[in-house]
């Protein structure tokens, strides 16, 4: 009977002893927490576009009193802009070394009325034309010279690397061809006597002769060329989404009226 009960006992035991080890075995199933949702991405704001201008040549781009960059060229490309949906900042550069700039990717384009040559076409791609401009020749009130060869044996200047240069560079009867590297510099050697003539584009010979010193200096003549010369924004080679923004903007604003509004603003003809 003791022998019985005994192994019934044991029996009993190892029973229980095989649920707790069971039990110890189970793994409870633990309710993973749920990620947070993702918040949706913010919208992408306007592009930046940044244009280099050598602000030192009126009326087309030039730092005012409160010293920011303004100018008819300034104003096309903000209301470009603004129709095109992108955003326009302007850096200040110098003329010297502006398309190198442009090559480095030191900004976007060039807005500083860059006329467009086959030349430069070669190593930057240009939107479509702003606007055509000429070549003037500009002297002292009391010269008699109407052309290029009426100054023979005289000074002249031009702005350095410009086309108004690359019109006088290859003349001769010169006494000298005197370079600058903004045209204001040698519009006031012209004023002072220091030169007898300057070929500057036709906004700024303009400017020069009508505001700044109109009683010192005139324009004697437009030089004539085989060609009709455009200005353009110049963008890196292959930079099709600043330039398609860029014409989008300048071909609505012609559209519209709004360029001819802009010309009006700034008596420009």
């Amino acid at each position: 009977m003791k022998s019985l009960i005994k192994s019934l006992l044991f029996v009993a035991a190892c029973a229980v002893l095989a649920l707790g080890v069971v039990g110890c075995g189970e793994k409870k199933e633990e309710k993973k927490a749920e990620a947070p949702a993702a918040a949706p991405a913010a919208p992408a704001g306007p592009k930046t576009i940044i244009f280099a201008s050598d602000a030192a040549y009126p009326p087309m781009q030039y730092v005012n009193d409160q010293k920011e960059i303004v100018g008819f060229e300034v104003d096309v490309i903000k209301a470009a802009a603004e129709k095109a949906g992108f955003k326009a900042e302007f850096k200040n550069v110098a003329w010297d070394g502006i398309f190198a700039g442009l090559a480095a990717g030191k900004y976007d384009a060039i807005s500083s009325s860059v006329s467009i040559t086959d030349e430069r076409k070669a190593s930057m791609d240009f939107s479509d034309p702003i606007m055509s401009i000429e070549q003037m020749l500009v002297v002292g009130v009391k010269e008699k010279a109407t052309d290029l060869a009426g100054l023979k044996g005289k000074s002249i200047g031009a702005q350095i690397g410009t086309t108004s240069y690359l019109v006088i560079k290859d003349v001769k009867g010169f006494k000298a061809i005197k370079t600058y590297d903004e045209v204001g510099l040698a519009m006031e050697d012209l004023v002072k006597g220091s030169i007898q003539a300057v070929v500057a584009d036709s906004p700024v010979a303009v400017d020069y002769t009508t505001k700044k010193h109109a009683d010192k200096i005139k324009i004697a003549a437009t030089l004539k060329s085989d060609k009709v010369e455009n200005i353009g924004i110049a963008v890196k080679k292959g930079n099709k989404e600043v330039l398609d923004l860029v014409n989008k903007g300048l071909a609505a604003i012609k559209a519209d009226g709004t360029f001819d509004k802009i010309k009006e603003e700034h008596k420009m003809k």
